[in-house]
């Protein structure tokens, strides 16, 4: 059978970065030079210029392709190529020419949104969205010219393109995001795209015998008027038991389901239901039906400012890694101001849970190998009422922190009578910010933190009652994260679903790059990513701290952070920063049956 991997999606939800001139590099630095140096990520993927999507892996090497505007810094101006970037351990990141770029009628107003599948007799394929010339989307194919080669350097456009055109029931605009393939086991192919049917967000299936001649279920596989177009689908398969992840066209078997993933043009997040699917009707069913077809009712994969996430299965390690986009939430005059815009979040390992329902993510294990300096607190500190308490000896600005809480009683934990307020998290989180006193909770970390604390980004836990049920919220508080003015600075949140009056503890972990927060709670049961923009990081370091407003004690388990060191990303050679490509190591290319 073949090897699945990468999407590119980026249809409506842009993100640029743009390389500084070579004047601006050789002038002498500005205090704003510093602050953007500041903000600039170690270890999370940034393209040298403009913007970026998702990942393969094929022949010893992982693969990133991204959109890619060779004309400005602003999307609506040219058209969009692929950009391409490898390596050879998801950390360290080489660019490439650009893989494909807008050329022929199929695509001449840009090359968009899509996927890469491996083909039998190891043929890397691509199926994307080009904008043709009457500016309708419409669905190419491309090949890699030398499959042998493991950088994949060229891609042939076939003429016969577009293979799939656009459906008269469709509107010009709405055509798109051709996911990873998977094979039925009648021995077709199925893509899912995304698409708006008379007037109804529709998730499509089309099959085909040989990747070229496609054609279209009669029966969608989600369909819903009420959320708005979706975009980005994500359809693949998840063990029921253990961690292992599941080649793409893994169906029929027993111990397997599958994950359906939209993204949501309305509400900028994406949204995931846990089900089965009937690869006979390509159908599929919820395990949780009654969350209904508005996707906007499901599971999210992440509470904060992440948006039109791709899986990818790695052969390599036989995980489900997951990517997803975090542009900036300051303004556009910043982002060319700074050179760049956008970044993704750091790989996610990503596994079903035990309840069958949701999914759990995790850093993917090789992020230890940046850990440097360790540091961390003594195991059972107390933590009383008011307690803020700072952990010295790692950079806190570029770091790895994992604390395990341990609460006493949850007997002081707030009452909520009305349960309409348990209903937005979010709303929920700005209400009962980290500045306000509570029962059990908030506590947790004080990141990016000023040493007066006028600046400070808090990712904390509550406790809610209701009804004698424990709910546990988790909260990534940006309000205080930067004195700015014209940054989005909400308060991001989503409860934690465990049961926290068997358990008592609860783990947080807080990746620490810079610009990017990214938070995992209750072992991943639930994610927030944030961006900040902290004033203070142009003249000072950051502060790292742990603190308990609630009026009850909390104990700290467990706390060890550690220094993580700068990757090489994409770096051009001979610039400002002083760093090369990284060097790539190749492995023999494994088969997945």
């Amino acid at each position: 059978m073949a090897r699945l991997g990468l999407a590119v999606c980026a249809a409506s939800f842009h993100l640029f970065l743009l390389l500084a001139s070579t004047s601006s590099l050789r002038r002498a630095p500005t205090e704003a030079d510093t602050a953007n140096h500041a903000r600039r990520t170690a270890y999370h993927f940034q393209p040298a210029k403009n913007w970026q999507n998702g990942p393969m892996y094929h022949n010893g090497m992982y693969h990133l392709f991204y959109q890619y505007n060779p004309h400005s810094a602003l999307w609506d101006i040219g058209n969009l190529s692929w950009g391409h970037s490898v390596s050879g351990d998801l950390l360290n990141w080489a660019a490439l020419d650009t893989a494909l770029d807008p050329t022929s009628p199929f695509d001449a107003n840009g090359c968009w949104s899509g996927s890469a599948t491996i083909l039998p007799g190891a043929l890397p394929a691509i199926l994307y969205t080009g904008i043709d010339a009457s500016k309708e989307q419409v669905q190419n194919v491309a090949f890699a010219k030398n499959p042998s080669d493991p950088l994949l350097r060229e891609w042939e456009k076939p003429a016969y393109n577009p293979v799939i055109a656009l459906p008269p029931d469709v509107p010009g605009d709405n055509f798109r995001d051709p996911s990873t393939a998977w094979l039925g086991r009648d021995g077709l192919w199925r893509i899912a795209v995304s698409a708006e049917v008379d007037g109804v967000a529709s998730t499509l299936v089309y099959r085909s015998e040989d990747f070229v001649r496609w054609e279209r279920n009669a029966a969608p596989l989600h369909a819903s008027r009420a959320a708005g177009m979706v975009e980005c689908p994500d359809m693949f398969p998840v063990a029921e038991n253990g961690e292992d992840g599941l080649v793409t066209s893994t169906n029929g078997a027993g111990g397997v389901r599958h994950v359906l993933k939209l993204s949501v043009m309305d509400t900028l997040q994406d949204y995931y239901m846990v089900g089965t699917y009937d690869d006979a009707a390509d159908a599929f069913s919820p395990a949780e039906p009654e969350r209904g077809d508005d996707c906007r009712s499901w599971r999210r994969l992440d509470y904060g400012h992440v948006y039109a996430s791709k899986s990818f299965f790695d052969v390599r390690k036989n995980r489900r890694v997951l990517w997803a986009w975090a542009n900036e939430s300051d303004s556009q005059a910043d982002d060319v101001a700074r050179g760049w815009s956008g970044v993704q979040t750091f790989p996610r390992k990503m596994w079903l849970a035990k309840d069958g329902k949701q999914l759990l993510q995790w850093p993917i294990v090789e992020i230890e190998t940046l850990r440097r300096k360790r540091a961390g607190l003594r195991r059972g500190t107390r933590l009383g009422a008011g307690a803020v308490q700072e952990i010295v000896g790692v950079a806190r600005s570029q770091a790895d922190v994992e604390v395990v809480f341990k609460i006493p009683s949850l007997e002081e934990a707030e009452r909520v009578d009305d349960p309409n307020r348990l209903l937005d998290p979010q709303k929920l989180c700005g209400e009962k910010g980290a500045a306000v006193r509570g029962g059990v909770g908030p506590f947790g970390l004080l990141v990016m933190a000023s040493g007066d604390l006028h600046e400070h980004t808090a990712v904390f836990f509550r406790v809610f009652r209701h009804h004698d049920k424990y709910k546990l919220l988790m909260c990534t508080d940006l309000t205080k994260s930067s004195t700015r003015a014209g940054v989005y600075k909400p308060a991001y949140g989503g409860f934690v679903d465990m049961d926290i009056d068997d358990h008592k503890t609860i783990s947080l972990r807080t990746l620490i790059d810079h610009s990017v927060v990214e938070s995992f709670g209750g072992g991943g049961r639930a994610c927030i990513t944030a961006r900040v923009y902290p004033e203070h990081v142009a003249t000072s370091s950051s502060h790292l701290y742990v603190f308990n407003n609630g009026s009850d004690a909390v104990k700290v388990a467990k706390l060890e952070a550690w220094d993580l060191a700068t990757a090489t990303v994409n770096v051009v050679v001979g610039d400002h920063h002083g760093l090369v490509a990284p060097a790539l190591e190749l492995e023999p290319t494994r088969t997945t049956q």
